[in-house]
């Protein structure tokens, strides 16, 4: 399949990332008396399966329609991906983007902890929230989305629930590039642009295709 060299690197918030984490366990922080909608859940895609993939057999740790199948999902959820660096989570609300596993369409965000070989892969935790309404689509678009076309995808379909938290529905600006003072006369370094500061992942620009990739969209990377 072919790739555009354009991506869109998307700022990941660190602080929306710290609340999916914090969100109490199913049955704790119960809805107020009189309310229909269910409080705000973490889903742990495919439970203990995780989000991985064999290389060598071409087959995925989890039956992730099944998992999907059998869950309730809600606007402020959080999907919870168990995975590592060889694989990647696309979430999209393009239903064709989703059919042809590509990753580049429109209305597409991309979480990616890095591409590590299988030799010198890292376990990864990807949190996604779930701020559309209606069918999401999620696949891993590693190997060109040969992955996703051997079965490492899933549709949801969100319901309104409680709608979004605040912390969804008016997420914080992303902050400011910093930029690094000029380095001392006399020295062979040059100048340059730090990466966004802190809770932040990486800068925003401008692709082609629309679709928007989040690069370190980790919460955290175990040796």
């Amino acid at each position: 399949m072919a790739r555009s060299t354009a991506e869109v690197v998307a700022v990941v918030v660190a602080v929306a990332v710290v609340a999916a984490m914090a969100r109490p366990a199913a049955g704790q922080g119960a809805a107020p008396a009189g309310s229909p909608a269910p409080p705000y859940k973490n889903h742990t895609v495919a439970g203990a399966d995780g989000w991985f993939f064999n290389a060598t057999t071409n087959t995925t740790s989890g039956n992730y329609s099944d998992w999907a199948a059998g869950e309730t999902f809600y606007l402020g959820d959080y999907l919870i991906f168990k995975t590592d660096d060889s694989s990647s989570v696309v979430q999209t609300s393009n239903a064709t983007a989703y059919t042809l596993c590509d990753a580049e369409g429109p209305e597409t965000l991309i979480y990616s902890p890095g591409r590590g070989d299988a030799a010198s892969s890292h376990a990864a935790t990807i949190a996604v929230p779930l701020t559309v309404e209606g069918a999401n689509y999620f696949f891993s678009d590693a190997g060109d989305g040969a992955q996703c076309e051997d079965g490492m995808r899933f549709e949801i379909k969100v319901a309104h629930g409680r709608g979004l938290p605040p912390d969804l529905a008016h997420p914080p600006p992303a902050p400011k590039p910093r930029v690094l003072a000029p380095p001392p006369d006399g020295t062979s370094l040059n100048p340059g642009v730090a990466g966004a500061g802190a809770g932040a992942a990486g800068d925003l620009t401008e692709g082609k295709s629309g679709g928007s990739r989040a690069c370190v969209a980790w919460l955290g990377i175990l040796s």
